[in-house]
C-alpha cells in the first residue's frame, strides 16, 4: 500500500478567491467579495473532512467455464468487501485482467462506495486464447469525501484461466531408466509389442513360453516383448531472448499492453484490444507447452524437471508423482522467469533484499537462497528456483539474426548449457521449448546431444509476416529447423494458432 498522496483535486481554489478578494475590494463590489469567501468556503473544506481510511477489503473472482476451449467467452464475477469498519465513500477498482485475454463484454474497472460489512460486484467477460493465464491483483483507489487525498493498494485472489486440451502422449527419445513406464524401448523382457524369441531358461515364467512351437518342433523357446520404461526428462524453457524495452502488447517485457491505473484520465483502457494478441509471445506459449508435457509425462510415470535456458533462472529435479507435478505447475504459474520482468516488487509491495516482490518469490540478493522442497541430489543439482537474474553481456544486434543479440549472445547461450549440463543426471533428457530466435539456441542443443543428453525441440512460431523484419526473422527460424533436423535432433514446429497436440502428432507422424 501507497502512503496518501494528494489528488490535487481542489488545487487553484486559494488563488481563485484571493483573486476574487481582491477585486471585490478595489472594485467595491459586494457580489465579488460573496464570491470569495465561497471560494474560501471550498478551499477549507478538504481540511475539515477527515482523511480515508486505510481500505481493509477482500476480493473474490469466478470464472465459469473452468476450463474454456479457445475462443469460448469465459464470465468472470468479482466480488469487493469491505471488512473494515469505516465506511470508504470513493473506492475505484480495475481488475487485473490477463494481457493475453481480450475483453469483449462489459469492463474490469468499477467505482463504488462501501459501507462497513458492504461489498459490491461486477461482471466483465474475456475471450478464452491457447495456455494459462494468471490473473494478476486487483488495484484499488480508496479516496476521502472530498477527493483531496486517496489511498492506493492491490488486492490478490489467486486466479487462473487453463485454455488449452492436453496432450495425450509426450515426445520422447528411446534412453530410459530402469523402472516401468509407457516408453518402448529395444530391449527384450516383460511388455505388450513383441521383440523376439530365444532359447527357453530355467525360471522363464511360463507365461512366456512358445507351447505353439513345443507343440511343433518339441523344443522349448521363450519369447521376449519390448519392454516399457520410464525416462527422466527436464523441460526446459528459452527465457533467454526477451523482447525489446519499451514494446508493447503482449511482446512487451512484462505482457501487459498498457497501464491499468484506475485514478488517470490518460491511461491505456485496459479492454481495448491489441492485434497481436491473436499471436502471443513464446514465452506465454512455451508455459503452456511445459505444462502439457509434464503433465503428460507424469501420468506416463516418467520423471519430470523444469529448468530455463536464459538470464532468468529456474531449476527444479525431476522426480514423480502428483505433489511433484502440482509443484512444476505452481513455478510455471508464479515464476518471475515464466512471468513479468519488471522489477523486484509491484506497487504494492516494493522489493529489496529478503523481500518478496511479484508472485510472492524471493528477489534481490537473497534469490534463490530458499532451497528446494524435494532436497538435493547431488553436489549442486538441488531446486533453486532463482529469481536474480544474470543478466547477458551486450552483443551486436544483427540484421540477420531478426534485431537480436548474436556474437555474444552465442557464448551466453554457451555458459547457460554448460550450467545446465552441470545439474543434469547422466541419462536425462531435454524437451527444449524455444522460438529458436538466436543461434546460439543451436550451439546449446549440440553440447547437451554431446553430452549425452537427448534434446527434443517444441518451438514456438511466434514470426508473423506483417513486416520485412518479422518476415526475415521467420527465413532465419526455418533455417534453424533445418539444421536442427539434419543433425538427427526432432522437432516440432508449432505454428501459431495450432493446438499442441495437432503440432505433436504432425511431428511424430512425419518422424514415423
Amino acid at each position: 500500500m501507497t502512503a496518501p498522496s494528494a489528488t490535487g483535486r481542489w488545487r487553484g481554489v486559494v488563488a481563485v478567491s484571493l483573486f476574487a478578494g481582491a477585486v471585490g475590494l478595489l472594485a467595491q463590489r459586494p457580489d465579488v467579495l460573496l464570491l470569495a469567501a465561497l471560494g474560501v468556503g471550498f478551499a477549507a473544506y478538504p481540511r475539515l473532512v477527515p482523511p480515508s481510511p486505510e481500505p481493509d477489503l477482500a476480493v473474490e473472482r469466478t470464472t465459469a467455464p473452468d476450463s474454456p476451449a479457445e475462443g469460448d467467452r469465459v464470465d468472470v464475477t468479482v466480488t469487493v468487501r469491505n471488512e473494515g469498519d469505516r465506511s470508504l465513500p470513493d473506492l475505484r477498482v480495475v481488475d487485473g485482467v490477463p494481457s493475453l485475454l481480450p475483453v469483449v463484454d462489459g469492463t474490469p474497472r468499477h467505482a463504488t462506495a462501501l459501507p462497513p460489512g458492504g461489498e459490491a460486484t461486477f461482471r466483465y467477460s474475456v475471450e478464452a486464447r491457447p495456455g494459462k493465464h494468471r490473473f494478476e491483483p486487483a488495484t484499488v483507489v480508496s479516496r476521502d469525501a472530498s477527493g483531496a487525498t486517496e489511498l492506493r493498494t492491490a488486492a490478490a485472489h489467486p486466479t487462473v484461466v487453463d485454455c488449452g486440451a492436453p496432450v495425450p502422449a509426450a515426445a520422447l527419445r528411446e534412453l530410459t531408466r530402469n523402472r516401468p513406464g509407457e516408453l518402448v524401448t529395444d530391449d527384450g523382457g516383460s511388455g505388450i509389442e513383441f521383440h523376439r524369441t530365444r532359447e527357453y531358461r530355467p525360471g522363464d515364467p511360463m507365461n512366456r513360453v512358445d507351447w505353439r512351437r513345443f507343440a511343433r518342433t518339441g523344443e522349448l523357446a521363450t519369447v521376449e516383448y519390448r519392454e516399457e520404461r520410464s525416462a527422466s526428462v527436464v523441460l526446459c524453457l528459452d527465457v533467454g531472448s526477451p523482447p525489446a524495452a519499451g514494446a508493447s502488447g503482449p511482446d512487451a517485457p512484462d505482457g501487459r499492453s498498457g497501464s491499468t491505473d484506475p485514478a488517470s484520465g490518460s491511461d491505456v483502457d485496459p479492454t481495448a484490444d491489441v492485434d497481436a494478441r491473436s499471436n502471443p509471445h513464446a514465452l506465454a506459449r512455451g508455459v503452456l507447452a511445459a505444462d502439457r508435457l509434464a503433465s503428460a509425462l507424469e501420468a506416463a510415470n516418467h520423471e519430470v524437471g523444469l529448468a530455463t535456458l536464459g538470464d532468468r533462472h529456474c531449476w527444479i529435479p525431476p522426480s514423480g508423482g502428483t505433489a511433484h507435478l502440482d509443484r512444476l505447475r505452481h513455478a510455471l504459474d508464479t515464476h518471475p522467469a515464466f512471468g513479468t520482468a519488471d522489477g523486484p516488487g509491484d506497487g504494492s509491495s516494493p522489493g529489496g533484499p529478503g523481500r518478496a516482490g511479484r508472485n510472492g518469490w524471493p528477489t534481490g540478493e537473497n534469490a534463490g537462497r530458499t532451497g528446494g522442497v524435494d532436497g538435493n541430489r547431488s553436489g549442486d543439482r538441488g531446486s533453486d528456483e532463482e529469481a536474480s537474474p544474470a543478466r547477458l553481456p551486450d552483443g551486436v544486434a544483427t540484421l540477420s539474426d531478426g534485431g537480436r543479440r548474436d556474437g555474444t549472445a552465442r557464448g551466453a547461450r554457451g555458459r547457460q548449457a554448460a550450467e545446465l549440463r552441470e545439474r543434469l543426471d547422466p541419462g536425462t533428457q531435454v524437451t527444449l521449448v524455444s522460438p529458436l530466435a538466436d543461434d546460439g539456441v543451436l550451439g546449446a542443443v549440440r553440447s547437451l546431444e554431446a553430452a549425452g543428453h537427448p534434446v527434443y525441440v517444441v518451438s514456438p512460431d511466434t514470426t508473423a509476416p506483417e513486416t520485412v523484419g518479422t518476415r526475415l526473422a521467420g527465413v532465419e527460424r526455418s533455417r534453424r529447423l533445418r539444421t536442427l533436423r539434419r543433425t538427427g535432433v526432432p522437432v516440432v514446429d508449432w505454428a501459431a494458432g495450432e493446438d499442441l497436440r495437432t503440432a505433436l502428432a504432425a511431428a511424430a507422424g512425419g518422424s514415423a
